[in-house]
This record gives C-alpha cells, structure tokens and sequence, in this order.
C-alpha cells in the first residue's frame, strides 16, 4: 500500500479503483466547470478548489461514499436539498452506490463563487 500523501489531485484520483475514479473526475470536472477561476490543489490530504487564495471546497473518496466539503456556509444554504444525505456541519456524504447529484454539486459551488468574490472598496 502507498502511504505517500499525494500531491496533485491527479495523483489522488489515482490511487482509487477505476469505479471510484471515474466518481471523482466526475466531481472534480463538475467543480471546475461552476468554478472556472479556481485553482487546484491539496489540503487537507483532498483534493481541493482554491479561489482568491481561499479553500473553496473539498472532496474525498472513502468506502462507501464521496464527501464533499463546502465549509458551513455552503451546507447551510442548502439544507434541505442536502437533508437526505448523511451529513455534519461542513461535510455531506453522497454514497457511491448511487448516482452523484452533480447538479446539486455545481449550484453548491456556484453558490460559494458567489461568497467568495472580492467585496467593492467602499
């Protein structure tokens, strides 16, 4: 087993199954797409979207399912649609025997763009 923390999200997708794989290029394409100006990389030991020098959300694979981590703010607003997901404060887990709601995931995104744009000087 290679216990080296990977240093690209490359490197991290490829350390899964290629079910698992194919999850997380589906995420991570999905990410990138709502967030076109975000900069890849890792913290955490995930894969994580950074915008205006700031975590914008994370991801990670386990056994049963792919967490997705949009910090408070992000699960906050969307509570209800998160609602039928196991979930904690940041985290939300989409389990990977079922369909990824990447619809979901991109307005989730979108919406911390939105937070995450520098404000006007007043």
């Amino acid at each position: 087993m290679n216990t080296l923390k990977p240093a690209t999200i490359d490197e991290y997708i490829a350390g899964f199954p290629a079910d698992v794989q194919t999850v997380l290029e589906q995420v991570r394409a999905t990410v990138k797409a709502a967030a076109p100006e975000a900069e890849e990389a890792i913290r955490y030991a995930m894969p994580t979207f950074r915008l205006y020098n700031q975590n914008l959300v994370h991801f990670a694979a386990f056994k049963n399912h792919l967490g997705l981590y949009a910090t408070p703010t992000g699960h906050e607003a969307f509570r209800d649609e998160l609602s039928v997901y196991k979930s904690g404060k940041g985290s939300v887990q989409f389990p990977l025997d079922q369909p990824m709601p990447l619809e979901l995931i991109t307005r989730l995104v979108k919406f911390r763009v939105e937070q995450k744009q520098p404000k006007p000087a007043v």
